[in-house]
């Protein structure tokens, strides 16, 4: 059984990257003698990392003989069917879609979470996507989307597969980082470059403040996506009156273990919150993109984001939310904890749907 799974990999990106590795990492659970390919931007690394065939993305040329050579085409995860970063972008992942489908191979929309997208990118959803064998999507408001663009396919809501991270033993010893039993309570802070998060700087810098100042509770930014990552917390960190550290890039075993041992998150990156929500620990959405507002709805999380696009907080409301974060952290925790069985269970629902496809 030989599947190809396209996505947005190879580029650095650890939220992306985890998703990558626990997909191969369930496949191969699930069907042993699965040949798996990735489409990546670096495919050397790829394959190397994960033990899998890998052809580079750009070159078209390779991607049809990819879907040509085949059973299966898996779409996912991640949020691929948006025009927000560029229509050139959502024309590949679709693309993709449309050449499976034209070739008559199996093909699903895995794990995914769909839009934002204007007229044009529904109507290239619509005609590219239209004939695809399954779907799967992370979050409620993107199967009711897809699901209107498709009404010929089933659309199943599932979650995440890095809800299904588990960390390997031993713990990390984080002393290198400052993280260590003896060294405080403290916060992880994960950003990423976004249009329009120029006054979201102000109110992460002051809510970091707000953390040190009154609760006692240091801040350290965790670059997720690499130097871009790196350079917006560097910015934030500057206007901060508190001193809050930058760590430096690291596995998905360390981020996890970061992550795991704070006292809270406030997280832009998508991944930074499920991973969060995976060990319970409370955080502050920092809701950049649709995908963020509908986990934080899927969980039905208690406390509304702390910065949304076009809405700017005055410190006092931003000092609410911080204050609430730590009053009430035994509550939310115990909410998430409740939640994660089902939710774990949700994101294996996404390799059910592939086994019932593979077995047709």
């Amino acid at each position: 059984m030989r599947l190809l799974i396209s996505g947005y990999y190879g580029f650095g990106n650890l939220g992306d990257e985890a998703l990558l590795r626990i997909i191969v990492e369930r496949i191969r659970a699930r069907v042993p003698n699965a040949d798996i390919e990735v489409l990546s931007a670096t495919p050397l690394l790829t394959a190397r990392q994960l033990d899998v065939r890998s052809s580079p993305r750009e070159q078209w040329r390779n991607v049809r003989r990819a879907i040509r050579e085949c059973d299966v085409v898996l779409s996912g995860g991640g949020g691929l069917l948006q025009n927000a970063t560029s229509s050139r972008s959502l024309l590949y992942y679709a693309g993709i879609v449309r050449e499976a489908v034209r070739a008559r191979r199996k093909s699903m929309i895995f794990a995914q979470s769909i839009g934002p997208l204007d007229r044009l990118g529904e109507f290239l959803v619509r005609q590219f996507c239209s004939g695809v064998s399954r779907a799967t999507v992370r979050d409620e408001r993107s199967r009711g989307l897809l699901q209107r663009l498709l009404p010929r396919t089933l659309v199943e809501r599932t979650a995440d597969p890095v809800f299904l991270y588990d960390p390997a033993a031993p713990a990390h010893d984080l002393s290198a980082e400052g993280l260590g039993p003896d060294s405080g309570q403290y916060a992880v802070i994960s950003v990423r470059k976004s249009p329009g998060f120029r006054d979201g700087v102000e109110t992460v810098a002051h809510a970091v403040d707000r953390l040190a100042g009154v609760h006692g509770i240091r801040s350290a930014f965790l670059p997720l996506g690499g130097a871009p990552d790196a350079e917006i917390s560097t910015d934030i960190i500057r206007k901060c009156a508190s001193a809050p550290v930058l760590l430096p890039e690291c596995s998905l075993e360390k981020a996890g273990a970061i992550i795991a041992g704070s006292r809270a998150v406030i997280g832009m990156r998508l991944h930074a919150l499920v991973l969060a929500a995976r060990f319970a620990v409370p955080f502050l959405a920092l809701a950049y993109d649709p995908k963020v507002n509908a986990l934080c709805d899927d969980l039905r999380y208690p406390l509304e984001p702390l910065w949304e696009p076009g809405r700017r907080r005055e410190p006092a409301s931003a000092d609410e939310l911080v204050d609430r974060l730590i009053a009430e952290h035994d509550a939310i925790s115990e909410h998430l904890a409740g939640d994660v069985a089902a939710i774990r269970a949700a994101a294996e629902r996404n390799f059910d749907v592939l086994d019932d496809l593979i077995g047709e």
